[in-house]
This record gives structure tokens, C-alpha cells and sequence, in this order.
């Protein structure tokens, strides 16, 4: 699991002098207990670190200047405890380069009707302070998440938390590595993409890998870390005894767990973040990396097939921002649908590699052909995904953008069972429904590859979004085909 207190979210306060020295004690003393009390919540991902109160333009640009140099940075929260006049906001708000959530609220719950007076108004200023500074970051037109509520609400908590984790995700991309291994699936167009645009826009980077390059790491495996790795196996899977030691398919098994353990230190060795293969393009590989994927993913590697970089990107975000939530991330892609007009669904699946967290009870490793690709047969972890909310997640290279597009699903537990089919799957109903669903994801552009989550939500995507930068399109119980469209035509004129 990535440990995401390890980062920290600066609460930054601003004030003024014009109040006094008393005032401005207050106001530290007040920002402090918020921050706390934000770091204390048992939901909170990260660390909430306390800030002093910024009262002029130079403390203002030095502290921000600072966020933007500390490593374990990822975001700032400003608050207005009093009136903080604007302009001394530009130039510290003109150099901020991590991610901003503006949290409108105020130390008191209550106005205290009794004894309420002018020093008391002169010192809870919120209602209007944070008007002020809102005009500017408008106008100055920076990206950020506005919370309003009081700080102990729950909902402005939740609200909160699920920023943190999204600017955990942006963060995790900066200066990230993903190993394309091999070229893109032939002639396939939407796992294509600007590799040097999403460099300049995401902070990642994406370069190629020959094959030969992963081929002579895995040959030098050794058998003892094999014959452990084989151990862990058996006593994590379901497997039969064709597949132990002195079985008819022991040798897949073997060599399975070789490309894995080969990979992994492919990876490790050169920095990496995730990565993305083809089965078009295993020359001297033996059978395709399906157990590997899968439990690489496990590990918290971005993974998507046939050279889609674009997923493999957004899974590792996934497995960031969804770090210590129930429920798992992983790569996947809608595979078939039934058209039962009771009960429409679709089978969500992939050729070999399904993230096994995601598995609901135990897997079972096995090997089968894999009937494309002209290798030998792989091992695969088989089983079925359960049911509950869920969404799956798209990047789309728009030739003038990226666009985020994300479809709210319900997953439900298979009604039968699959005994022919030896690939780990989810079954799942689209909101608001199939045809609706279906025909608007086809009309935003999104591709058949997706990031799949248990525990992310359109919230969590939409912070992700704003953030990066991105255009968000969201399909969800309330998406009506007609506004969506439209949506979309507004969306095209404005990017222009």
C-alpha cells in the first residue's frame, strides 16, 4: 500500500496588521486548532501541517514559494480567518505550482447572539474575507476546489480528503517513469496519444523499451528466488496439481513466475512507475506477461495492454488516490455485453491481466491458450469481481486536449456461472442505463481500455481533473444523452 502520510497539505491563514497584535494572536491560535483538528480526523489521508499566518505580500510569496519547493508538499488549503486584501495574493498566487483548495469557513459554528460585538465581528471576517481573495484567484483564473462549511462538518471533511487524495494522485505523477515495452497495438488509434504533450501537461514521461531490453533481465533470474516465488503461489491460489511441481504444466507455472520476478526488477531497476505491453510484440518471451501484470498491479503499478501509456498512467493514479480505501483499482476494458432487456449488463474483462485486488474471495491460478498472440499458453489468475459501486475512467487524447471521462456503474455479483471462460471478469450495469450509457460514452470518444474502480468516486475524479487540467465528463444516474451533447459541443467551442 503507498503510504500517503508521508505527504503533507500546508494550512495557510490570511490576515493583516491592520487588527492588532491580539487579533492576529487569535487568529494563529484559531488556525491552529483547525489544522489540527483536520490532521487529527481519522479519515484525513495525509498529513495537515499548520502554517504561520500570512499578514503581507512578502509572507505571502515566501510561504508559497516554499510549498513549491518542499518535496513532500502536495497541495496548500488557504483559509481568510479576517479580511486579507487581495493584491497581496498576486504575486505569491502567480508563482504557486501545487495544487489549491480554498476552504470557506469560520472558527465558530455559532454567531454567539448574546454577547456578539464589534471585536468579535472584526475577528471572524470569513464571510467576506474569502470573498475577497475568491475574486482574485477568478480573476487570476487558478485552477482550485471551494469548500464552504464549518471545519468539524463531516461533509466538508469528506470534501476535503477527497482533494488531498487527488492532489496525492497529481503529485505521484510528477516526474513519474512509465516503460512502454514494445510499440502500440497496429493500427489501434485511442491507445495513441502525444507523449510529449502529456509530458509538458502531466509530468510524466513515457519512453520505449525493446523487448530484448526486459528478455535479458528476466534470463537472469536464478532459481531459488523462482522456486520462492512459486512457494508464494501455491499458498496465496487456488491451483490444481497439474500446475505443482512434477506436473504436466508446472514448467508455464515456472516460467510465469520468472517474467514476473524479471519484470518487477525491469521496473524497480530503472524507476518506474508502471508500465504497458503488446502481444504483438514478445519477441523472445516464451508466453505474455499475465500473472505478472496482474500482481504488479497489486503492488501498485499502472498497467494497460497493447502499449495504452494513457491507462497505465491513470491505473498508478488510481492506486494512489485509493490508497488504504476498501476495495481495489485496476485496469480494465468492456468486453461484451448481454442485451437481456430485464437485466442488461456488460462483461468487463480483459485477455489475462485483471488486477487481482479485485478478486471477491480467492483466485485460482491457471493456465489456458490464449487463442491470439502465437505464444506459449500463460498463467492467469482467474476469478470473479464482486458487486457494488464503482466507475471506470478514460483519458482520451482529443488532438487539442485531454479528456477525463469517467461512467458511474453499479458492478453486480455473476448470476452464473463461467466455466469456460478462464479469465478474471466483473459484471456491471452503466448508469443511468445501458443504451444511454453506452451511446454517451461512444460520444465523448472514450476508449474500450479503462481504469476501474471500487472506492474512487466522481468526486475524487473531478478534483483529479481540475487539478491537471483536464476536460472531466462525467456519466452518471443524472446524465441525460441530449445535455451531454451539448455539453460536449460547448466543450469543443470553448477549447478552441
Amino acid at each position: 500500500m503507498i503510504d500517503l502520510k508521508a505527504f503533507e497539505v500546508w494550512f495557510i491563514t490570511g490576515s493583516q496588521h491592520l487588527y492588532g497584535e491580539e487579533t492576529l494572536k487569535l487568529v494563529a491560535e484559531h488556525s491552529q486548532q483547525i489544522a489540527k483538528g483536520l490532521d487529527n480526523d481519522p479519515q484525513t489521508p495525509v498529513r495537515i501541517v499548520y502554517k504561520p499566518v500570512v499578514k503581507t505580500p512578502e509572507e505571502i510569496y515566501a510561504t508559497l514559494q516554499e510549498a513549491n519547493t518542499t518535496k513532500n508538499c502536495i497541495g496548500i488549503i488557504t483559509w481568510m480567518h479576517t479580511f486579507s486584501p487581495a493584491k497581496m495574493w498576486i504575486r505569491g498566487l502567480s508563482i504557486l505550482q501545487k495544487p489549491l483548495l480554498h476552504l470557506h469557513t469560520q472558527f465558530n459554528r455559532d454567531i454567539p447572539w448574546s454577547s456578539i460585538d464589534m471585536d468579535f465581528m472584526n475577528l471572524n471576517q470569513s464571510a467576506h474575507g474569502d470573498r475577497e481573495f475568491g475574486f482574485i484567484v477568478s480573476r487570476m483564473r487558478k485552477n482550485r476546489k471551494v469548500v464552504v462549511g464549518h471545519w468539524q462538518d463531516p461533509e466538508v471533511l469528506a470534501q476535503i480528503n477527497a482533494w488531498a487524495r487527488a492532489a496525492a494522485g497529481w503529485h505521484d505523477w510528477q516526474g513519474a517513469k512509465f516503460a512502454r515495452i514494445g510499440d502500440n497495438m497496429r493500427y489501434v488509434a485511442v491507445t495513441e496519444g502525444d507523449k510529449v504533450e502529456a509530458e509538458l501537461k502531466f509530468g510524466y514521461s513515457v519512453n520505449t523499451y525493446g523487448i530484448g531490453d526486459l528478455v535479458k533481465v528476466i534470463d537472469g533470474i536464478s532459481d531459488d528466488a523462482i522456486n520462492t516465488l512459486l512457494a508464494e503461489y501455491e499458498a496465496t491460489y487456488t491451483m490444481t496439481a497439474d500446475l505443482l511441481k512434477g506436473g504436466a504444466k508446472h514448467a508455464s507455472v515456472y516460467e510465469a513466475a520468472k517474467i514476473e520476478l524479471g519484470l518487477k526488477k525491469f521496473l524497480e531497476d530503472g524507476g518506474f512507475k508502471g508500465f504497458t505491453d503488446t502481444f504483438e510484440d514478445l519477441h523472445g518471451m516464451i508466453q505474455l506477461p499475465g500473472i505478472a501484470a496482474q500482481r504488479l498491479m497489486a503492488a501498485g503499478y499502472g498497467f494497460a495492454g497493447e502499449g495504452d501509456w494513457k491507462t497505465a498512467a491513470l491505473v498508478r493514479a488510481f492506486k494512489v488516490m485509493g490508497s488504504g480505501l476498501k476495495g481495489g483499482n485496476a485496469f480494465m476494458e468492456d468486453y461484451t455485453y448481454h442485451f437481456d432487456p430485464n437485466n442488461e449488463l456488460v462483461l468487463g474483462s480483459h485477455m489475462l491481466e485483471i488486477d487481482a485486488s479485485l478478486a471477491n474471495g480467492k483466485a485460482a491460478l491457471e493456465i489456458h491458450a490464449l487463442g491470439i498472440g502465437g505464444k506459449a499458453d500463460p498463467a492467469r489468475l482467474v476469478f470473479n469481481v464482486a458487486g457494488g459501486a464503482a466507475l471506470n475512467a478514460s483519458i482520451i487524447d482529443m488532438g487539442n486536449r485531454f479528456r477525463l471521462l469517467i461512467n458511474e456503474v453499479e458492478a453486480v455479483e455473476p448470476q452464473n456461472d463461467l466455466p469456460n471462460l478462464p479469465v478474471a471478469r466483473v459484471l456491471w450495469k452503466p448508469y443511468p442505463d445501458m443504451k444511454t450509457g453506452c451511446a454517451a460514452w461512444i460520444y465523448a470518444g472514450g476508449a474500450h481500455h479503462t481504469a476501474y474502480s471500487q472506492n474512487l468516486t466522481a468526486e475524487h475524479l473531478q478534483d483529479f481533473a481540475d487539478i491537471a487540467g483536464l476536460e472531466f465528463i462525467r456519466i452518471g444516474k443524472d446524465t441525460r444523452l441530449d445535455q451531454l451533447r451539448n455539453e460536449l459541443r460547448w466543450n469543443d467551442a470553448s477549447y478552441k
